[in-house]
């Protein structure tokens, strides 16, 4: 019988104006041998293969699972980039390796395609703590604000929203809708909302979910570590707390910290997001060091150690069993998914129109900055 184990996450209480601990639970897969992994990986290939179908993989998931996406032919992005990905292929099927909400995003945005997941149970404490019941309550007590929601939300929060937004655009979407004289009604998370308010000085009234990963990272532990190493640079995803945000020398999405250790003269870099990103960023830069945050606590004692533990749900074993059985299939009902599709496309929409009036000098060292919020998550 598979283990499983309990993950306590921060649910807010939005009606009362507090939160509380709530409880869920993820499964703990068993490892394959380095033999099995072989055999896994070369019956899973085939089995792609013979299905038309193409695997794309998130950061944060298993190394082996990274791998086998770029092997045959599929990709390793974020959550954006892989629906996009599946959306432009020629594939029928589409196998992400991700959570929920990611197989829900590929879905909205490819309705006509097959879109299966490793485990229909691999979720998201940011999802979790947005039950779109209590959000979509929430927005009806300020309909006077624009709702802007963060990519890792359920498909039924995305519906309710005038824009979806990811990490590397939001801020610039948020800046454009606070010129427009807008006030603004963000979710769900609470580290990223504040920090897109403080960079742009918008009225946003903030639900107050949190990432159980990036939660986790501490500004006081982080800056004895860097006591230890002064000349690593620190790199930071905007859903960690205010005091390490505060401590890092880039915030980013996690394609712009990758993008970062690949193209900074540090040799050292202390990461603050998913441990995940790591087999990415060592391939990006195989002579550099990598050091993961601290977290509160270790072992026993931290929630996640710096790696989602629904992610972790994403295995061989599981990947090779949907493609025999085809089953763990996401779907979403059309009308929500095409009230959805809205919001995601009205994002999509100004970063196009960004990137396309946007007019280079050639000087790489001051274009850089005509960029940095048009990216995916």
């Amino acid at each position: 019988m598979e283990a499983t184990k309990v993950i306590e996450f921060e649910r807010p209480q939005m009606d009362v104006g507090s939160s509380c601990v709530a409880s869920a639970w993820a499964r703990v897969p068993d490892v394959p041998t380095s033999d099995e992994k072989v055999q896994l990986k070369k019956k899973i290939a085939d089995l792609l293969k013979e299905k038309q179908a193409v695997l794309v993989a998130h950061y944060y998931v298993d190394s082996d699972l990274q791998d086998l996406a770029e092997e045959t032919g599929g990709c390793v992005s974020d959550s954006l980039e892989m629906a996009r990905f599946g959306r432009d292929h020629a594939a029928k099927t589409l196998v992400v390796a991700g959570v929920k909400f990611m197989g829900e995003t590929a879905k909205i945005l490819s309705p006509e395609k097959t879109i299966l997941m490793p485990d229909l149970d691999a979720t998201c404490s940011l999802d979790l703590g947005c039950d779109p019941v209590e959000f979509a309550a929430f927005c009806d007590a300020h309909p006077d604000r624009t709702v802007v929601v963060y990519a890792n939300t359920s498909a039924a929060v995305k519906a309710r929203a005038d824009w979806m937004v990811t990490s590397s655009v939001g801020l610039d979407i948020v800046a454009h809708l606070h010129a427009l004289g807008k006030k603004i009604l963000w979710a769900p998370d609470k580290h990223l909302g504040s920090y897109i308010q403080m960079q742009t000085g918008a009225d946003m009234l903030l639900w107050q979910g949190s990432c159980l990963v990036h939660d986790e990272f501490k500004g006081i532990e982080l800056e004895i570590l860097k006591e230890s190493h002064p000349a690593a640079k620190i790199l930071v995803h905007p859903e960690s707390p205010a005091a390490v945000v505060a401590l890092a020398d880039v915030v980013g999405s996690t394609s712009q910290l990758i993008n970062a250790a690949r193209s900074m003269d540090a040799q050292e870099f202390i990461v603050a997001t998913d441990n995940g990103i790591l087999h990415k960023m060592q391939m990006a830069a195989p002579n550099k060091k990598f050091i993961v945050a601290p977290t509160a606590g270790n072992s026993a004692t931290c929630k996640s150690c710096a790696h989602c533990p629904w992610m972790a749900m994403n295995g061989l074993r599981n990947l090779l069993q949907v493609l025999e059985t085809g089953e763990n299939q996401i779907q979403v009902d059309p009308d929500i998914g095409r009230k959805a599709k809205l919001s995601i496309d009205r994002m999509l929409d100004f970063a196009a129109a960004r990137k396309t009036n946007v007019k280079a000098s050639g000087d790489m060292a001051q274009d850089g900055k005509l960029f940095s919020g048009i990216g995916p998550a």
